[in-house]
């Protein structure tokens, strides 16, 4: 067993508090070593075993730490991640890595200082994410000739915190839409074309709480859409080709199960997915059945983690990823403001 990989996280709000320390904690190949917030209490009655430090400089002054978890507000991302590639540190960027394509700038500081820049797209280990992949792996949709992802909620009141001022990078654009567009891009690659419609419908909001994204693929079409005012949700996913469809209700428990206390490794964690409907052509028949959903498994993304910096495997998420998403998020946002569908060009 490989020595555990020693990780400093730099912010201790909600990213940091639910979705990092737990996983990295019981992931059993790293471990949350230091904790920079200016609220400690919290982290130290939670990790008593961590140093827990004011800032940044304090934790980039650690020899011991291998690599900083940037979990902090949206428009800090950029320079907390430079300062700490710069630090001779490998980083995990919370999404989104930055706020425009600027990401290509971390992306070679991180390729001249020999250090992973990883952006933190955790949802390629959700349970259904996982199920459609291999779904469509095994051929038995035919042709793809339509994709559909939503993640819709309602939240129909704007609350006081940065996840919801424009200024600070909030808003479903940035929050969902990396998620939604990188899961697309892991099972078809970079679209040919990207036009969208975002939209903020809820009194007293500054940020977008609509977001429907349609990139283009030449024959066929992904269609990504969030949504704060979806009391009745549409289905998670929907795929449609050649042999027949596939239709998922209900996002991946391992979020609500983190947010309830539950442990990577706790009884029933990442368990409880339900499952899909396919129905496909069997000869000249059509034939109906569920698909199981298979368990989430972010713990993964950690222990590719300590794979990648401790044995020098590649990392499944790559910094030109980051770069797509972003490169893709402004153009959603440049389609919207002016009404038309736009070429994508990758940015290298």
């Amino acid at each position: 067993m490989s020595a555990s990989l020693k990780i400093g996280l730099m912010g201790y709000g909600f990213a940091g508090a639910t979705f990092h320390a737990p996983v990295i904690e019981h992931c059993g190949r790293a471990s949350v070593a230091a904790i920079a917030t200016g609220k400690p209490e919290a982290a130290l009655a939670d990790y008593p075993h961590a140093k827990v430090v004011a800032d940044l400089d304090a934790l980039l002054a650690l020899d011991e730490i291998d690599c900083v978890v940037i979990a902090t507000p949206n428009d800090t991302h950029f320079d907390l991640a430079r300062r700490t590639l710069e630090a001779g540190k490998h980083v995990v960027v919370d999404k989104p890595v930055t706020l425009t394509a600027d990401a290509r700038t971390l992306a070679n500081i991180a390729l001249a200082r020999r250090k992973l820049l990883v952006p933190f797209h955790n949802r390629r280990w959700d349970g259904d994410f996982l199920t459609v992949r291999d779904l469509l792996a095994s051929g038995e949709l035919g042709r793809v000739t339509h994709y559909e992802s939503h993640f819709d909620r309602f939240r129909p009141e704007v609350r006081q915190r940065w996840r919801e001022e424009a200024s600070r990078g909030g808003g479903l654009l940035f929050d969902l839409g990396p998620h939604l567009i990188d899961q697309a891009l892991a099972l078809f690659g970079v679209p040919q074309t990207v036009s969208a419609t975002v939209r903020t419908h809820r009194d007293q909001a500054s940020a977008p709480d609509y977001v429907h994204i349609q990139l283009g693929y030449g024959e066929f079409e992904v269609l990504l859409h969030a949504s704060a005012l979806t009391a009745i949700v549409a289905p998670r996913f929907t795929i449609h080709g050649t042999r027949g469809s596939y239709v998922k209700y209900g996002l991946d428990t391992q979020e609500d199960q983190l947010k309830a206390g539950m442990r990577p490794g706790d009884d029933g964690f990442a368990a409880g997915n339900a499952a899909g409907t396919l129905r496909v052509l069997d000869g000249d028949r059509e034939i109906e059945r569920e698909v199981p959903t298979r368990n989430g498994e972010y713990v993964n993304f950690y222990i590719a983690l300590a794979d990648a910096i401790q044995h020098g495997a590649k990392f499944p998420v790559t910094p030109q990823d980051a770069v797509d998403v972003m490169t893709i998020i402004e153009l959603a946002a440049r389609s919207s403001d002016e009404g038309v569908r736009l070429p994508f060009e990758r940015i290298r």
